[in-house]
C-alpha cells in the first residue's frame, strides 16, 4: 500500500513532484532557448534581406551616369538609407543633415557634384515612391529604429535630434511604396512621451 504524504513530510521526497518540478523546469528554460533562437534567426533574416537589398542598389546604380560638366563631375547614384551607391559601386556618405531635411529613403536617385574645390554636393533628382506608416521610435546599441508594421526600420540619429523624439514616441515614417527596406524617413511626431 502506497505511503501517505502527512502534513509535515516534504514534497520533494514524492517522486511525482519532483517529475513535474523538473519538467517544469525544462519548459522554462526550453522557452527561453526557443526566445533566443527566435530572436537570432530575426536577425540573420534581417542581414540577409540588407544583403539582397544593396545587391539591388548596386544593380540599380550600374545603370546610372557619370560625366563631367561645367560645374564639375558628375555621379548619380541609388541611395541606401546613409549613403549614395555609385555607377562603380561605390558609396559616398551622404550628409545626415541633408538626407533628414530632403526626407531621403532607401532607393531615391541622387545626383552628386564633385566641384572643382573639391565640394561635395547632393541633390535629389529622382525619388521613389513613397508611403507613410506610423511607428513608435525604439533605441538599441545607441541606433535608432521605428518599429511598426511588424518591422524595425533605421532612423537617422539628426532626424530623432532634429524632431526632439524621445524613445516610446509615435511617429510617421515614409519608406519605399513598393519596395523592401531597411531605412525610413521621419515626417513628423504624432504623440510624444514628452512631460
Amino acid at each position: 500500500m502506497p505511503k501517505k504524504e502527512t502534513k509535515g513530510e516534504s514534497k520533494e521526497k514524492n517522486p511525482e513532484n519532483n517529475t513535474l518540478l523538473g519538467l517544469n523546469e525544462l519548459l522554462v528554460n526550453d522557452q527561453e532557448s526557443i526566445r533566443t533562437i527566435l530572436e537570432d534567426l530575426e536577425k540573420n533574416i534581417q542581414k540577409l534581406k540588407h544583403i539582397l537589398l544593396t545587391g539591388e542598389h548596386k544593380k540599380l546604380a550600374s545603370k546610372l551616369n557619370l560625366y563631367d560638366d561645367k560645374n564639375g563631375k558628375i555621379i548619380e547614384g541609388i541611395f541606401d538609407g546613409e549613403n549614395m551607391i555609385a555607377p562603380d559601386g561605390k558609396k559616398f556618405p551622404v550628409p545626415s543633415n541633408y538626407s533628414s531635411k530632403s526626407k531621403l529613403i532607401s532607393g531615391d536617385l541622387l545626383k552628386l557634384t564633385v566641384t572643382s574645390d573639391g565640394s561635395f554636393v547632393f541633390k535629389q533628382i529622382g525619388p521613389i515612391e513613397r508611403k507613410k506608416i506610423i511607428g513608435v521610435l525604439q533605441e538599441s546599441n545607441g541606433r535608432y529604429f521605428v518599429s511598426s508594421e511588424n518591422k524595425n526600420y533605421n532612423v537617422l540619429l539628426a532626424s530623432v535630434t532634429y524632431y526632439k523624439i524621445k524613445v516610446g514616441d509615435k511617429v510617421t515614417i515614409i519608406v519605399p511604396r513598393d519596395a523592401e527596406s531597411d531605412w525610413a524617413a521621419i515626417e513628423n511626431v504624432i504623440d510624444s512621451n514628452k512631460k
